[in-house]
C-alpha cells in the first residue's frame, strides 16, 4: 500500500509541474498577479490574517494599489490594508508561491492559501499547497531568490 500512495505522490506532483509549465508566463512589469484588474481575483487580503480564511470581498470596498483593484469584505478591512498595505499583499505579488520557487510565473487559486511568518502565501491549487508545505522552508528561501531575479530582470528590460 506504501508504494501504491509513493505513486499516487509522484503523479500529483507530475500533473502540477505540467500545469506550471503550460501556465507559466514572464513578469512583463506585473508585479501583482491580477485576473480582471482585481489583485487575489477579488478575495479580501485582511480576511486571511484577521479570519483565517479565504474570503471574497466586496465591490463596495475597493482601493487601488499597485495597479490593481483589492476588494475587501467590510470597510475595516479596507482602512487597515489601506494603513499598511505590505503587511497584507501575497509574497511574490500574489502568484503561485511554489511556481515562483522552481522559477515559474503562475496564476494562483485564493482557495489555496497559506500564512507563514506573517505572510500570506498563495499556491495554484490546493494540491500544490500541499506540496508547498511538506518544506515551505526551503520553497521560501528559493522563491524568494527567483522573485527578486525576476524583480531585477524586470526592471532592466
Amino acid at each position: 500500500m506504501r508504494l501504491g500512495t509513493q505513486v499516487l505522490k509522484w503523479m500529483l506532483l507530475a500533473i502540477a509541474m505540467i500545469a506550471i509549465s503550460a501556465c507559466s508566463t514572464t513578469l512583463d512589469k506585473k508585479t501583482v498577479f491580477e485576473d480582471n484588474g482585481l489583485a487575489i481575483k477579488g478575495y479580501d487580503p485582511v480576511a486571511y490574517f484577521s479570519q483565517q480564511k479565504a474570503v471574497e470581498g466586496s465591490p463596495r470596498y475597493t482601493t487601488t494599489y499597485g495597479g490593481v483593484i483589492w476588494r475587501f469584505s467590510s470597510a475595516t478591512n479596507q482602512m487597515t490594508f489601506m494603513k499598511n498595505p505590505q503587511a497584507y499583499i501575497p509574497q511574490y505579488g500574489g502568484y503561485c508561491a511554489y511556481a515562483m520557487a522552481n522559477g515559474y510565473v503562475v496564476s494562483s487559486d485564493p482557495q489555496a492559501w497559506h500564512i507563514r511568518d506573517g505572510k500570506l502565501y498563495l499556491n495554484y491549487s490546493k494540491g500544490v499547497r500541499k506540496t508547498w508545505l511538506e518544506d515551505a522552508d526551503a520553497y521560501i528561501r528559493r522563491a524568494d531568490k527567483s522573485w527578486q531575479e525576476k524583480l531585477t530582470a524586470d526592471q532592466q528590460s
